[in-house]
Formats: C-alpha cells, structure tokens, sequence
C-alpha cells in the first residue's frame, strides 16, 4: 500500500491517489505507438510511485502535474522514448484543449462546419424551433406533428443531396465512408444512402470494421473496470488499411470477426472480394481517421459526415450541445440493445468525447458532405423518457470529485429538460426515422 494517499487536481479538487491511473495513462501511451503489454506498464508505473514516495515531502498532497513530471522522467530513464513522446504529446494536447476552451469566446473554432450551420440556422429561424420557448409554443399550437414532419424532410434532403454528388462519380469513388462521432445516426444513415445509390444502379459491398477491434483486454483500462474502445487504436487500422488496398486491386481477403460477447477477435475469418462495379460502403465512427484510408487516393473515396447540428437556444441564451443529445442517444440505444445501463453510458461518456476532440472532430474540413441528423422534436422524447433519471444522475455526482464530469454533464442536460415540452408517446415518429436507431421501433434491422 503506497504511503500517498491523496492527490490535488487541476481543479484544486483533493481526491484519493491510485495508482492504476498511472498504470492506465502509461499504457494508454504505449498503445497509441503498437504496445499492448500492460504487464509493461504496470511495472514502469511502481517505479513512478516508488519515485513519488520518496520524493515527496512529508505533509505535501503531490499534484496531478507533479505525478506526471515524474512518468515522463520514470518513461525515458527506462529507454520508453516512444511512449515518453506520446505520454507528452498527449499532455500537451490535453493543455492546449484546456487554453482553447478558455478561449473559445473570443475567437471562434476552426472545427466547426460554419457554412452548414448557417444553413442549419435559417433552417430553425424559418420554422421557428431557433429557441426553446419558439418550440414549446408551436408544441402548446398542437404543431408537434407538423415539427416532425419538417425535421424529417430536412434530414432525407441532405441525403438526397450526398446520393447525387456520389452518383455522377460512380466510375471513379471505390469507397463511400460514413462517418461521425458516437450516436450521430451513422447506421440508419448508411442504410438510407445504401438504398438510394443501389436504386440508381451502383454496387454496394459493406465491409464492418467493427471486427477489426483488437482483443478486449488489450484495450485500456480505468480503475473503475471501464474499457477504453473509444480510440482508433482500438481497431487495427493497418490492417483495415491493407485490406481495403487489397480488394480495390481485385485481390481476395479474409475478413476477421469479432464476438462482442467474448470480446475476442478471430482472424481470416470471412472471405471477401470485390466484383467488377462494385464499391465498398463503410459505417465508421473513424472513417476520417487518416491511416485507415491512407492507401485510397482521394479521388477514389467519397466521405459523408454525420452531427446533430440542432441550432436552438435555452432558456439562458446558449445553444444546445451537440454531444449532449448524442450522449442521451447512446443511452437510449445501450440500454435497449446491448443492455447496458444508462449510468454506466454516463460515467463512459468522458472516454467518448475525449477520443472525438482528438481525432474526429479535427478532421471534419476532410469530409465530402455534412448531413444535419438532429431532430428539434427529439428532446421532447428524452423529457419524457429520462428526466427522472436526470435528476437522480445530478444528485448523486454532485459531491463526487471523481465524477466531475459525468456531475456537469447530468446537471446541464436536466437543467435543459426540465424546459421542454414532452412528447409521451412515439406514433408520430416515422418507422424510417433516424432516431429509430436509438429509441426503437425502426423499420430497420440494427
């Protein structure tokens, strides 16, 4: 048992030390270079803690940047340069995010898709659903119908709109990617540009790189027991990238599979070839991601990328977060088909945008068309389905350090449900719907 019992965070927050955070980062770092020998890390990081119990004055609580001083010395002493370079960028990255959201006020983000939403917000403005009180008092008319079904035909013309800028390149694009972040529709989207593109006479092969993961416990893990999934490293992208080379060539490979219910991987499972036409259709949360494509010219791939791009203001004047209706999303849909609760999607969710800030939200200016998958109506279902939960998420995490974020996160998202009209029931809602994907009911098999 180490004799550091507490540690100081950034946010001057005094929590207790444990160890496996060290163990974690350190091999987080050594992952994002080809390592997976935690067996590694585990040593480096008693080192670290046998560094810190010694150098660490009595009385003194060490400090967050303190600790990781120390993993830095711990990584290049034992000739890690590798890791000790990826430990640091990852620090520094961490850093600059910090300095950029102190910032974001002042100028604005270069990650953002400001030409789609502009079109997203006339859009709002045009059918007044632009604030919370415009909405509620078109639901209070008895217009929530006609909401649904102005956001519905909204979403199928930007899928219209990607269909014929594929279309007249069929000869040239051998691969279409899918792609967004966590919960942005991306299969029901996949499916809908899939129909579209076959009725004009294009081929479609899905290639899922979902069995591409790397072994389960192979991945990162916290001290609570929580898999980090959400990285690219999670995937084996060489590989990935290698056999989509192979198949635009004419080769055959062998796909493998992954058992989600084992967590394990088996390789040269399923073999695959492209027929003469053909074009490989992919629903990515990486597809952005640059080494997995990077052996596909440009002109041959064609990108799509999905958001909620919901321009609509609160009650206090700020807009709805993005990631927060993708957050309520992915509970919906954890808890109906893979039978995860929604507290443990909560607590998970930190792991899911970090990994979006860091290499998929950067790459949006790489995508061919944007689709807005947002509905306005939708947050009038999450009012009726979780509020309670909402409440009961905030209460709990309010005192807890170690939950800062799943604290803030449950707060804000309560504060802004308890302002929205509910709708109670789903008959309205189209069985094609994209939201159909998360609270059930689609026409569509998942």
């Amino acid at each position: 048992m180490s004799s550091i019992e507490k540690v100081v965070k950034r946010s001057g927050a005094i929590v207790p030390f444990t160890p496996d955070r060290i163990t974690n980062a350190i091999y987080r770092a050594a992952v994002a270079v080809g390592g997976r020998d935690r067996t590694i890390a585990e040593g480096l990081s008693q080192q670290v803690v046998a560094l810190l119990e010694r150098s660490t004055p009595p009385g003194h609580i060490p400090t967050i940047e303190e600790i990781q001083d120390l993993v830095e010395k711990v990584l290049i002493e034992n000739g890690h340069a590798k890791v000790a370079k990826a430990y640091i960028l990852y620090r520094d990255e961490r850093a600059r995010h910090r300095k950029e959201r102190a910032e974001r006020a002042q100028s604005p983000s270069g990650n953002i898709p400001w030409a789609k939403i502009w079109h997203v917000l006339d859009w709002a403005v045009a059918h007044r659903v632009h604030t919370v009180e415009a909405y509620n008092q078109r639901v209070r008319q008895g217009e929530m119908a006609h909401i649904i079904q102005e956001a519905e035909a909204a979403y199928n013309e930007d899928i219209e709109n990607a269909v014929e800028l594929i279309a007249p390149r069929r000869g040239e694009i051998k691969v279409v990617i899918i792609t967004g972040p966590s919960s942005s529709g991306k299969t029901t989207t996949t499916i809908k540009i899939g129909q579209h593109l076959r009725h004009l006479g294009v081929k479609l092969v899905t290639l899922n790189v979902d069995h591409y993961f790397f072994d389960l416990e192979l991945h990162p893990k916290d001290e609570f027991g929580d898999y980090d999934f959400e990285t690219p490293q999670a995937l084996d992208i060489p590989l990935i990238n290698q056999h989509l080379a192979r198949l635009i060539s004419g080769e055959e490979v062998r796909i493998p599979f992954y058992d989600f219910k084992t967590g394990h991987r088996t390789n040269d499972h399923t073999p695959m070839r492209l027929a003469a036409g053909e074009v490989i259709l992919i629903d990515s949360l990486h597809g952005l991601y640059p080494a997995m494509t990077e052996s596909i010219p440009d002109e041959q791939k064609f990108k799509v990328y999905l958001e909620p791009l919901l321009q609509m203001k609160n009650a206090e004047g700020e807009y709805v977060r993005w990631t927060d209706l993708r957050l309520i999303r992915r509970m919906l849909r954890d808890a109906s088909h893979r039978a995860y609760d929604p507290t443990r999607t909560l607590e998970h969710w930190h792991y899911v945008r970090s990994s979006e800030l860091r290499n998929i939200i950067p790459q949006i200016g790489t995508t061919d068309y944007i689709v807005n998958s947002a509905m306005p109506y939708e947050l009038s279902i999450y009012r009726a389905r979780l509020l309670e939960s909402f409440q009961k998420w905030a209460e709990a995490y309010r005192s807890d350090p170690l939950r800062e974020d799943a604290f803030i996160r449950a707060d804000r998202i309560l504060k802004l449900l308890q302002t929205i009209d509910p709708l109670e029931g789903d008959q309205l809602i189209p069985k094609d719907s994209v939201l159909r994907e998360f609270i059930g009911g689609s026409v569509y098999s998942y």
